[in-house]
Formats: structure tokens, sequence, C-alpha cells
């Protein structure tokens, strides 16, 4: 019995030795290796296996006493183990976290802030940017390497990307890098502001004031003392100007501070709409319009009444060109009025008319949460209301 255990001690002290002798063999090549990251990563390989080899000795000594004529058998590595726990591992830096809160947007810029766990081990940050198709599967958005812009080498927390197309949403994902590897943040969807415009004052009727900054424009109300009605249908009453912009893609959302206004019409035309007709009586424009206590949308003649309070004070207008559709809210009451969809040919501009008092642009503006809500679309064709 006591023989038969010496030869299963003698046994485990011979693989153990085996072992032993690839262990020298790995540390033997792992010298010889110039890649400072692969030696560094087989040096971490060899000292595990050292730590077991360790942890396990107590299985090489004998518990069996034969007049005390063998000495105890152990692999003492502690020196080996000592010195390779004084070498100074690198890893893969920890995945960056984009601060959606700290980012922000312009109409063609997004400035993207993002923090590290492992700030002082990064070599370089990489940005990787494209747009946002509303693929929810980021694995295959991200392996679709073709659509993706790269932004190396850089140094900071932050960067600014600039030439971006208003109003649309992209999808952004850092990437931490150093000499041992690199690792990816989670994506971040952000979005370029609207394309600000202001008035046209090339395109405003005589009979229009417009402010110094062309944001605020004001009807000469000297010709609506002669007559309680406004011009309106006359061919010389379009009391109107149009945006500084023609936009021909992206998303974009712009207010008119409609003040004590009661007669005005405000919606986009293309620039080969009639300049001395009504905008929304010909197939070149979409408005939504308020006749005093009507409201109504109007395209290529057509009306039909439309339900908004009379104390609306602002209305949005969200242009989702590339969608094929323009819609209009109560901005303070986050209420969706009307949207017209439609298939545009041409770039169009924002167009405004008013028959009393003044409004005011806002533009330039994020798209807000309550305009991605389900709305229902004008599809079919209007009925003209005389």
């Amino acid at each position: 019995m006591k023989l038969r255990k010496l030869a299963q001690q003698m046994a485990n002290c011979r693989q153990c030795l085996e072992r032993s002798g690839a262990l020298i063999t790995q540390a033997e090549h792992s010298l010889k290796e110039n890649d400072h990251a692969r030696f560094l990563q087989t040096a971490r390989n060899v000292a595990e296996r050292v730590a077991m080899a360790t942890a396990s000795s107590q299985v090489l000594i004998p518990d069996v006493n034969l007049n005390e004529a063998f000495d105890n058998f152990a692999l003492d590595f502690s020196r080996e183990k000592k010195i390779l726990e004084g070498l100074d591992y690198l890893t893969a830096p920890s995945p960056p976290s984009i601060r959606d809160e700290l980012c922000t947007a312009s109409h063609d810029t997004i400035t993207v802030h993002w923090t590290s766990e492992d700030e002082f081990s990064v070599t370089s940050y990489e940005l990787q940017y494209t747009i946002y198709t509303g693929q929810t599967n980021f694995i295959s958005l991200y392996n679709s390497v073709d659509s993706w812009m790269i932004v190396p080498n850089i140094k900071q927390n932050h960067y600014t990307v600039h030439g971006l197309q208003s109003g649309t949403r992209y999808v952004f994902f850092v990437k931490a890098i150093n000499q041992a590897g690199s690792r990816n943040s989670e994506p971040a969807r952000l979005k370029t502001n609207s394309q600000p415009f202001k008035l046209d004052p090339k395109t405003a009727h005589k009979k229009l004031r417009l402010s110094n900054d062309c944001l605020t424009m004001e009807k000469d109300e000297s010709s609506l003392k002669k007559s309680h009605t406004p011009e309106r249908f006359s061919s010389t009453g379009s009391y109107g100007a149009a945006g500084n912009v023609f936009i021909d893609s992206g998303c974009h959302y712009w207010e008119v501070l409609l003040g004590a206004s009661t007669w005005y019409a405000v919606g986009v035309a293309y620039k080969s709409a009639p300049k001395n007709e009504w905008s929304g009586k010909n197939s070149s424009s979409w408005v939504l319009s308020r006749c005093n206590n009507n409201f109504m949308v109007r395209h290529n003649g057509k009306e039909m009444l439309v339900e908004a309070s009379h104390q609306l004070r602002r209305l949005g207008v969200l242009l989702d060109y590339d969608n094929n559709s323009l819609s209009f809210y109560d901005a303070m009451n986050s209420q969706h009025l009307h949207t017209f969809e439609v298939s545009f040919l041409l770039p169009v501009a924002p167009t405004f008319m008013i028959w009393n008092k003044s409004v005011m642009i806002l533009s330039g503006l994020p798209v807000p949460d309550f305009s991605r809500r389900p709305t229902r679309a004008w599809t079919g064709l209007l009925t003209g209301l005389g």
C-alpha cells in the first residue's frame, strides 16, 4: 500500500515536472517576443499557470513515511511568482460612455462628449458615426462598414463633427484604444438642429415691414381702415414673405409667434409658386391659415377646416422632407393640428402671409418630442369650402 501511494506521488511529481518544462519553454518564447502588448499577454498567461502550480504544490508532499528515507517533494515558484506579480500588465481599456446630456448640436455640427474609467491607460479615442435609419439592430448597423465615417486619433474626451445634414439623426460610437486592444461604447443617437433661416426682404410685399433682424414682419394696417375685409381675395392681396433658404433634405422644425394676428397663412412653397397669388391656391404651396375664426389647411385651391384653439399663439411647423410630410402643431399645448403627405419634387422655402398685425419667426429649433407621436395625415382630396 505504501509502495502504491509512493508510486502515485512520483507519477504526480513527474507530471508536474513535465508541465513545468512546458511552462519554461513558453516563458523562453515569451522572452523572444518583440511586440510589447503580446509579450505582456504571454507573461500574464505564464503568471496564471505559475499561480496554479504554486497553489497545487501541496499535492506533491508525500504522506508516506519510509523511515524518513525520502525528502519532501515540492516545486517552489514563489520567487518567480513575486517577479511576475511585479509586472505592470496592460489590458484593453474599459468601454467609454457617451454623455448624452453634455452633447450639443447646431444645424450642421454635433459635439460628442464621453467619459472613460481608464482615462490614463487610453492612448487615443476613435469616433464613428453614421445617419440613423431607424434600424434598432445596432450590431447589424455597426457591421455595415461602408456607411460609417471614422475620426481616428482623438486625444480628448470630446469632439465636434462638422458638415452634417440639418435636422438629421445620427448614431455615434466611441472606441477607447491602447496597445492591448480597444473597446466600444454603447451607441448614442444624436440629432442636428433644423436649418436656421430669416425672412428674405427681396420676397416681402411692399406693404409689409420687416424688422432689422428679418425675424418679424408686420402688416401696414392703413389699408384695412378703409375696409373691414382684408384683401385676401384680390390678386394683389398676397402680403407675404419667404424664408431665405430652400430645403431639399432632412427634418426641420420652426415656430411662428402669432401675437394678436387673426388673418395669416403659414407653410412651404416651391420657388416656382406664383408670387402674386394667395398661398395654397396652387399646386406649388401648402399652408395652414386662419381667417378670423376659421382655421383651415389649403393646397391647390382646395381647403379643409381644422380644429384649433382661438388662443393659438405659437404655431409649430415640422417639415420632414425625406419622409414626405409637412405637419402643423399648437406648440404651446403640444397638439397636432394637421399633416400633409407630399412627395416633394423640388426644394421648398418656408412661406408666411399676414393680413393684420404681425408675426415673428423662430427657426433653427430642435425637433420637439411631441412631434414623434402618431398623426393623422391628409391623404385624400380636399373639398372646396367656397
